[in-house]
């Protein structure tokens, strides 16, 4: 090859980089590199390593020559064909897909940020690591080149030639470099943007989630000896960085020990995110939790940042943690020991460095013996467990939070606070709470709601499986066997009977400990009385 063929072929390699300089695809821009220079028949081989961080340092062949097994030049673009053209010589995991920096040729090149020339390799040259190779193929020339963007180090441009390399050809070559250096920064940053774009979407979409089911009621309020030491070890264990299982029934509040956790931490300006796992489809727990790249399987129309990746710097609350199916437990695992993870359909490592908050209403002790929860996962979530006693362990509390909820009420109506009479505090505070202190919140609500045209009234319902000691409400009053009871008395004692199971259930419809299975009913018949009775889940949940 003369050196006007030579510079020629690079001046085309120039020419399809400067058209593809708003490129978003390195792939593409590295792919179009080597390809173009292997245009001319006299070039062997073209390829182009990146340093990147080591991901194989326990099983590569170069190990032992890597300085400091932190980065190295990881092989990504190859183009050329043997002279029997028996293959193509673009694969990647070959035994040179990894170098060390300042192992061989390449490596030098990297190390030192110099390019390397061999102008003709049969006068013998110690740069050649497979002089039978260089043989066979008839490899007469080298020449390497380091992409660099303002003096940092990006990768090597290496090319092999079957002609002794002609002048001008470092020069030619560096000028290939420099401008791929160019375009590899900017596809970077066109990925970075459009990375951050999609971040973005799925904060804004997270947080339209969260802001649609929050209610001005996020503080905590409570007096009680069991509910104050809780919150001391709230406060004990906050500023660390330890992983903590919330405990406690349903409705107790445990989404706010959360929050009180992350407030008081040492990533409190980092996000809050929160995962509800009982609400999650068995097939999507792994997308949801992890993320995934468009067309990764059906339905993937787009990107989706998982929800490890939002809680970078922050706190990750698992709320029901016990409902993570056993066979995604050891991935759930995997991140929180080793703070990596892949998106579903991509072969990029993520990092994830996020404080967990677990939740749960369950034993996961016994679930661990039972075989129903990994025993390794519930140690390492369990390092520090706060309790949460149900509200009708903490009753001198109930007067304070019916306050508080009553409040909060009236003000989003507009309306002036009434006083509490003294026989409605006792007959809450006798109440048991099975629901605790959401089913507490859900009471006032609707007391509140019927305050425009009557008096503040508390209607409890009655439990088909614990007496109550509160006033009994006005429709059980009302079914005496003197007197029948009308359809409208019958729909709203079935609607309060439906939302009661919904309430103890957590309002799970389907499965074990759902609300169906409560009531002896297939879940579709409970769906469909939901819709008629107009039963919806509430807003706000713990």
């Amino acid at each position: 090859m003369n050196n006007g063929s030579m510079n020629r072929t690079l001046e085309d390699v120039r020419d399809a980089l400067l058209e593809m300089a708003d490129s978003r695809e390195l792939a593409s821009l590295l792919e179009l590199t080597v390809r173009k220079i292997c245009e001319r028949k006299d070039v062997a081989l073209a390829r182009v390593w990146l340093v990147e961080e080591g991901d194989i340092c326990a099983t590569c062949s170069m190990a032992a020559a890597c300085p400091n097994q932190q980065l190295c030049l990881h092989l990504v673009a190859s183009q050329g064909l043997p002279l029997d053209e028996s293959e193509n010589w673009s694969r990647t995991d070959g035994g040179f897909k990894r170098i060390p920096l300042g192992v061989r040729k390449v490596g030098h090149i990297a190390k030192t940020k110099r390019a390397v020339e061999i102008r003709d390799v049969s006068a013998g040259s110690d740069w050649i690591a497979d002089p039978d190779w260089a043989r066979r193929e008839k490899i007469r020339g080298f020449v390497g080149h380091p992409i660099l963007h303002r003096d940092q180090l990006i990768g090597v441009l290496g090319v092999f030639l079957r002609v002794p390399v002609v002048k001008d050809a470092l020069m030619s070559l560096r000028m290939v470099a420099d401008h791929l250096a160019s375009a590899i920064v900017n596809a970077r940053a066109f990925r970075e943007i459009d990375d951050l774009r999609a971040r973005l979407a799925s904060e804004n979409e997270y947080l339209r989630e969260e802001l649609e089911g929050l209610r001005v009621s996020d503080q905590i309020v409570g007096n009680s000896p069991a509910f104050r030491a809780a919150l001391e070890k709230t406060a004990l264990v906050a500023p660390t960085d330890t992983s903590v299982l919330v405990l406690g029934e349903s409705g107790t509040g445990k989404e706010l020990i959360a929050q009180a956790v992350h407030n008081q931490s040492e990533v409190r300006n980092g996000p809050l995110i929160r995962v509800n796992c009982a609400s999650i489809p068995r097939e999507l727990f792994e997308s949801e939790f992890f993320g995934h790249v468009q067309g990764s399987f059906t339905g993937a129309v787009r990107d989706r940042i998982g929800r490890f990746e939002l809680a970078h710097n922050g706190t990750l609350f698992l709320d029901e943690i016990g409902e993570v199916p056993l066979d995604m437990q050891s991935k759930l695992l995997r991140v929180i020991q080793e703070k990596t993870f892949e998106r579903i359909g991509d072969t990029e490592t993520r990092h994830s460095s996020c404080r967990i908050v677990a939740a749960t209403n369950r034993d996961l002790k016994v679930e661990a013996m039972k075989g129903n929860f990994r025993e390794d996962l519930y140690y390492r979530l369990s390092v520090f467990p706060i309790e949460l006693p149900p509200l009708r362990e903490r009753r001198e509390d109930v007067h304070l939070l019916v306050q508080h909820f009553l409040d909060i009420a009236c003000q989003k109506s507009g309306l002036k606070t009434p006083r509490l009479k003294k026989q409605d505090t006792e007959n809450l505070t006798a109440y048991d709470w099975p629901g605790n202190v959401r089913e507490l919140q859900n009471i006032v609500e609707q007391a509140v709601v019927r305050l425009r045209v009557g008096p503040l009234e508390f209607h409890l319902p009655r439990s088909a499986d614990r007496p109550s000691t509160s006033k009994p409400n006005r429709i059980s009053s009302e079914a005496t066997p003197e007197k029948v009871l009308t359809y409208d008395q019958m729909k709203d004692l079935e609607r309060s009977n439906v939302t009661r199971a919904l309430e103890i259930s957590n309002w799970k419809v389907y499965g074990k400990r759902g609300a169906a299975e409560r009531l002896g009913i297939h879940p579709a018949t409970l769906a469909s009385k939901m819709k008629v009775l107009g039963i919806s889940r509430p807003e706000f949940q713990e």
